[in-house]
């Protein structure tokens, strides 16, 4: 099968597709593979390790798209490479379609087979592509929201940790799944007075077992979020519904009420944000207030650890990568139930019922899209 991988052009978006080392592998399963010039380069992957691992070097995007099967990416396709796109082309990428209906039309009309990293599964009900992401997210969501509490980024003046004398911080974190549990871990670190609230029982008591007295876990409630929001300094949403966008679970009524300067930092915002005050933002201007209450709604927030986080991702994609190469995406679909989870879009339809759902519009089971 040949192979693209463009480079990424979102809002400081430096994370590339696919490592010289992945490259490789493919190259030795008998694949050739297309590297856009310059693709790796802002993160030291230069164009040289790619030839040597046995790519060939485009000048441009528009050649990668023209020639490539298989489109293998990091983020959601913007607008003019969605044009690119033809008819059984697949792309292998982030995807976040549920809040996004235009990015969802785009792909319908290219008729190109949209496979989303985000909605692949294993045999324990996660989410093994998204979680080395969710892990960096959750980890950087304590490093962003503490920043941001800073005065001079329009925070409360509040050290994380506090100092002898001083109380801590109270960080608050909705959701205990692989986000939670990282950006818990971070704020400890950081010896900030940390909470989850999560309406999973079994999550909490495994949260417990594994932090002990240092983390207060609760049961989501809607009293217990806008109790312990409304005194929080530092408030992370780490929700996740698997395809669907996320629930709202902090209202404009309790963002009014929070202490002027708190932090919330919304790590669900690529499925729409659980902070009904939330919109996204980007590297270049992360955060902006809303009733003093500093918001950090950056999208792709493992774009600024870039290289960790492509590593990272490759670690976790490149077995799905070479299952669709060397099996052809049909057979490989057919064969694995976990990568037809993430099969979203065939061929002009939407294979992925919380996408549907969320744009009221029509449903194809992705085992009916592959018979046809």
């Amino acid at each position: 099968m040949l192979i693209g991988v463009p480079t990424e052009i979102k809002n400081h978006e430096y994370r590339v597709g696919l490592t010289p080392a992945s490259v490789r592998e493919l190259t030795h399963h008998g694949h050739s593979v297309l590297v856009q010039a310059g693709a790796g380069a802002a993160i030291g992957l230069d164009d040289e390790h790619y030839e040597a691992a046995g790519a060939e070097i485009v000048p441009d995007a528009a050649t990668v798209f023209a020639r490539a099967e298989m489109v293998v990416k990091v983020k959601e396709p913007q607008p003019q490479e969605c044009a690119m796109l033809r008819r059984g082309q697949i792309l292998f990428t982030y995807l976040h379609l549920a809040p996004d209906p235009k990015q969802t039309k785009l792909l319908l009309d290219s008729g190109a087979v949209a496979i989303a990293y985000e909605t692949v599964t294993d045999s324990r009900g996660g989410l093994p592509l998204l979680a080395p992401m969710s892990e960096v997210a959750g980890r950087m969501s304590v490093q962003a929201g503490a920043h941001c509490l800073e005065k001079a980024q329009g925070g409360r003046g509040v050290l994380l940790g506090g100092v002898p004398g001083v109380p801590a911080a109270k960080v608050v974190v909705l959701g205990g799944g692989v986000v939670g549990t990282n950006a818990a871990r971070m704020a400890m670190g950081l010896e900030a007075k940390v909470i989850v609230i999560d309406k999973s029982l079994p999550r909490l008591k495994e949260l417990d077992l594994q932090f002990g007295a240092k983390l207060q876990t609760l049961y989501s409630t809607v009293d217990t979020i806008e109790e312990h929001v409304l005194d929080a300094d530092l408030v992370i949403g780490a929700v996740l519904v698997p395809g669907a966008e996320a629930p709202k679970l902090v209202t404009r009524a309790m963002v009014e009420r929070m202490r002027r300067g708190a932090v919330v930092v919304d790590v669900a915002i690529d499925q729409g944000g659980c902070f009904e005050t939330s919109h996204p933002t980007t590297h270049a201007e992360p955060t902006y207030l809303v009733d003093g209450v500093v918001h950090y709604c950056v999208a792709n927030m493992p774009g600024a650890v870039a290289r960790t986080s492509t590593f990272a991702l490759n670690n976790a994609t490149l077995p799905f990568t070479l299952a669709l190469a060397d099996r052809g995406y049909r057979a490989a679909l057919a064969r694995d139930p976990h990568l037809r989870a993430g099969l979203n879009i065939h061929a002009g339809a939407v294979t992925c019922k919380a996408v549907a759902d969320a744009q009221g519009l029509g449903y194809q089971p992705a085992e009916e899209a592959l018979r046809l």
